[in-house]
C-alpha cells in the first residue's frame, strides 16, 4: 500500500511528477471535477487546523468526492481505549483514503502499517510533507525552476517544516541554508541534516547551517521562516524564545542581503512583529498566500496519485 508519510520516502522523480501534476490540475481544474467521484477521505485531527482542513475538504468536493472530519478527542484511539492497529483496520473498511494531522509521527507510522488504504501525513511533529510539496510548486511557479536555487530558512529550525524542507530541497537540487541560534533546541536535527546532505550530494547542491543571518541569506533566491510559537511550544516559554530568536526576525534589512528578486515564504499562521516584520510579509516579495492556495492543488495531486495506487 502506497502512503505519503515523509518527503524522505519519495524519490526525486516522484516529487517532480507530483509538482507537475499539481500544476496541471491548477491550470485545468474542471478536467478533474469527477476524478474522486464516490471516493471518501477521512480527515483525523489532533492538532488545530485552518489551511489543512479546508484545503483537503475543498479538494475532495472539487473532484467529486466526499470527506469526513474526525477529531481525535472523540476517538477510542485518542483515549487509549483501542489500539492504533485496530483503529487503522477499522477505518480501512469504511473509507478509500485517510489523512492524519497528529503530533506523534511514530503513531502515524504504526497506523499506516496496519491500514489497507493510503494514509497521508497532514502534519506530525516530525514532518509536514504536504506543505513542502506545495512550497515546491510555488517556487516552480515563481522561479521557473528548482535545481540550482538557494533557499534560506531563518529562525527556529528544530521543527517539522524545517525537516521536510531539508529533505525536499536536497532531493530536487535546491541549496538550503539554515540560519538559527547556536543552541540545540533551535537547531535542526543533525541526523536529518546528515541525510539531507547525502541526498544533496547526488544533486551537486549543498546543505549549510549558519548562526549568522547575513551570511546565510546572502544571494538567496528564497527566504523562508515559520512561527516561533508553534503548537508544541508552551506559552510560558514565549518571552524566553522571543529574546533568543529576535536577531533572526526576517526584516527588510535581512531581505536586502538576498537577491533583488528574492521571494519571501511562510507556511502560516504568521505573527507580524515576531518571526517576520509586517513590511516583509505584506510586501510584493511575499508569496505566502500563493503558498496557501497551492496546498489545495498539491493535495489534489497527492490524493489522486495515492488513490490510483
Amino acid at each position: 500500500m502506497k502512503h505519503l508519510l515523509s518527503i524522505k520516502d519519495l524519490v526525486k522523480q516522484e516529487i517532480l511528477d507530483l509538482t507537475n501534476f499539481a500544476q496541471g490540475i491548477k491550470k485545468s481544474p474542471k478536467k478533474y471535477a469527477t476524478s474522486a467521484f464516490e471516493k471518501n477521505l477521512l480527515m483525523m485531527f489532533e492538532a488545530p487546523s485552518l489551511r489543512t482542513r479546508i484545503s483537503f475538504e475543498t479538494a475532495m468536493v472539487q473532484m467529486g468526492g466526499d470527506s469526513i472530519n474526525y477529531h481525535m478527542e472523540h476517538s477510542p484511539w485518542g483515549h487509549g481505549k483501542e489500539s492504533i492497529e485496530d483503529s487503522a483496520k477499522t477505518i480501512s473498511r469504511y473509507v478509500d483514503i485517510a489523512m492524519a494531522r497528529i503530533y506523534s509521527h511514530e503513531e502515524l507510522v504504526k497506523f499506516a502499517a496496519s491500514a489497507s488504504v493510503p494514509i497521508i501525513n497532514a502534519m506530525t511533529n516530525f514532518e509536514h510533507p504536504c506543505q513542502t510539496l506545495g512550497d515546491l510548486l510555488t517556487i516552480t511557479e515563481k522561479k521557473k525552476k528548482l535545481k540550482g536555487l538557494t533557499l534560506t530558512y531563518v529562525g527556529d529550525s528544530n521543527n517539522n517544516v524545517t525537516n521536510s524542507l531539508l529533505y525536499g530541497c536536497a532531493k530536487v537540487g535546491i541549496n538550503i541554508n539554515i540560519a538559527c541560534p547556536k543552541r540545540k533546541e533551535f537547531s535542526p536535527v543533525m541526523s536529518i541534516v546528515k541525510e539531507a546532505r547525502t541526498f544533496a550530494k547526488k544533486e551537486r547542491s549543498s546543505v549549510n547551517i549558519y548562526n549568522d543571518v547575513k551570511k546565510a541569506v546572502k544571494n538567496a533566491d528564497i527566504i523562508y521562516t515559520d512561527s516561533w510559537m508553534s503548537y508544541r511550544i508552551p506559552k510560558a516559554q514565549k518571552a524566553k524564545r522571543i529574546k533568543v530568536l529576535k536577531p533572526f526576525q526576517v526584516t527588510k534589512k535581512v531581505m536586502s542581503y538576498a537577491k533583488k528578486n528574492a521571494i519571501f515564504m511562510h507556511c502560516l499562521p504568521a505573527k507580524r512583529g515576531l518571526e517576520v516584520s509586517a513590511d516583509v510579509i505584506d510586501s510584493p516579495q511575499s508569496v505566502v498566500f500563493d503558498q496557501a492556495e497551492n496546498r489545495l492543488h498539491t493535495e489534489k495531486a497527492i490524493l489522486l496519485w495515492l488513490l490510483k495506487g
